[in-house]
């Protein structure tokens, strides 16, 4: 069966793009908008309770042993026997929930013993951010290296050309961004006719960022007939048409139907009165312990980091203004622990994984149920609790009651303002230490200010280790990440022991 089949033309194509694109308050009066999931015409596989009863090659299984990796998450266990038979998968569910593993566990397992020639690779994930990129990169890392199999990250706002000539030397897999991806293929620098297993990962906001076009111009690249697995935290008109136009006989899984709350995560709407939103969110960011605070703009974002370093708060801002390399080095400090508290525009809602960290606060909310389903997606991941605050203002109540029916959420609600008990119960909120704090700038934001040599915006500074320091010498065609910094104020010691990280 040709599965580029173009099914309803160019303009079902059109009104999918639309269907992503509607206002907050369209979207709550038109919930439910999920299609219809195709019938499953082939019996699926069952599942399986350990990854030992799998078919994986004696190596994976060795390295998953290796990293702590004893008992899969349910979509893993739901999805792995089928993937790694050969069929199509549409799998739903909420971050945190193991989908990394879940496709490329198999990937992997299917490229076992084969190597790609250059510029051409044998499987292809896409993913809507640079940051899952790398998260991705980075959790099947010392998977590939046990099977020899090369990872390229292929990602903007980096070095093109090193991107290029980790594809010229060649990778089995490829994980890359739409746009980059794109650009690379203009340049002759990659080719997708030898794709054998496609991965779509984060599909529901590729849509929604506007890649539709882009993805499936190269999805129309890769050879007919071949494996194409579908993972999105919703499944809703908008990637309908991907899995109609390229998906066969899909095995259908859903954790989580709702993508919504699970119950080792806790929702609080605080109310607070316009006049308090600064000093409130100032005492949640002065807690023991990290916390990610989302803001609408990234001047706001800035705005509120400088603030924090100026009260004796260890902050950080990561928006899609700063460049890679400074993002990347941003991350690497939140996760080591020098940084506490990172204050993010909706560029950290996906593709950030940190251990450990038990509160989100949207300081500003989101603009919808779903930027808000995945930025509190950060914590209570893989099964750990956490929690998720909104701070609302009085004009902003009705707009999130909505949103939270939309998201399928019934949070808990309370009046609060700075210094009271109930804030410091729920959030762990204290008044900060008022001592300014300084953070050395990244080596290339301090390239950038002073016009260092071959440190340019888009150059090598900030280059290093994987973003869990289990890559080097990997071919990773771009990957940053990395600890750069030792923790040296982390107030939690980091996890000894490996687990399963989606």
């Amino acid at each position: 069966m040709n599965r580029t089949r173009r099914t309803g033309g160019s303009s079902g194509r059109v009104r999918a793009h639309k269907a992503g694109r509607q206002t907050p308050r369209a979207r709550s009066t038109t919930r439910p908008q999920e299609f219809t999931l195709p019938v499953t015409l082939t019996e699926p596989l069952p599942a399986v309770a350990t990854f030992a009863e799998l078919e994986l090659p004696a190596r994976l299984l060795t390295a998953l042993g290796a990293e702590g990796v004893t008992v899969p998450f349910p979509i893993q266990a739901a999805t792995l026997p089928n993937a790694l038979a050969g069929r199509d998968v549409l799998g739903r569910g909420r971050t945190g929930s193991g989908k990394t593993l879940a496709f490329g566990l198999a990937v992997l397992a299917r490229l076992d013993g084969q190597r790609a020639q250059p510029r051409q690779p044998l499987a292809l994930v896409l993913v809507p951010t640079r940051e899952l990129a790398q998260q991705v990169t980075d959790a099947l890392a010392p998977y590939a290296r046990a099977l020899r199999v090369r990872l390229a990250t292929v990602v903007g706002g980096m070095a093109i050309g090193r991107q290029a000539t980790a594809l010229r030397n060649g990778a089995e897999v490829v994980v890359a961004t739409p746009g980059r991806l794109k650009d690379l293929i203009e340049r002759g620098d990659c080719r997708l006719d030898q794709v054998a297993v496609t991965v779509l990962d984060e599909a529901d906001q590729m849509a929604d960022m506007g890649f539709m076009p882009q993805v499936t111009a190269l999805l129309d690249q890769v050879a007919p007939g071949g494996q194409r697995l579908l993972f999105s935290a919703t499944l809703d008109r908008n990637i309908d048409l991907l899995v109609r136009r390229y998906l066969h006989d899909p095995v259908v899984h859903s954790v989580d139907p709702s993508a919504g709350a699970v119950s080792t995560m806790e929702h609080h709407l605080l109310h607070v009165q316009d006049a308090d939103k600064h000093t409130t969110a100032t005492e949640i960011a002065a807690r023991d312990g990290r916390v990610i605070m989302f803001l609408d703009t990234k001047h706001a974002a800035d705005k509120l980091a400088k603030h924090l370093l100026s009260v004796g708060v260890r902050a950080s801002a990561l928006h899609g203004g700063k460049s890679q390399p400074q993002r990347n080095k941003t991350l690497a400090r939140f996760k080591d622990g020098e940084v506490t508290v990172l204050v993010a525009t909706n560029v950290a809602a996906r593709g950030i994984h940190v251990d450990d960290l038990d509160l989100v606060v949207n300081v500003d909310p989101p603009g919808d149920h779903k930027d808000y389903l995945h930025r509190g997606g950060r914590t209570a991941r893989a099964g750990e609790s956490g929690t998720v605050v909104t701070l609302v203002l009085p004009h902003q109540r009705r707009a999130m009651d909505r949103l939270m029916a939309d998201a399928g959420i019934t949070p808990s609600s309370a009046r609060v303002r700075p210094g009271e008990a109930e804030l410091q119960r729920i959030t762990g909120a204290r008044t900060p230490s008022g001592v300014p704090v300084t953070l050395t700038p990244p080596a290339a934001e301090q390239s950038e200010r002073t016009g260092a040599p071959g440190r340019s915006r888009r150059g090598r500074g900030g280059a290093g280790r994987g973003g869990n320091g289990r890559a080097a010498g990997h071919s990773g065609g771009g990957r940053t990440t990395g600890r750069g910094e030792s923790g040296r104020s982390s107030g939690r010691s980091r996890r000894s022991t490996p687990r399963n990280t989606p």
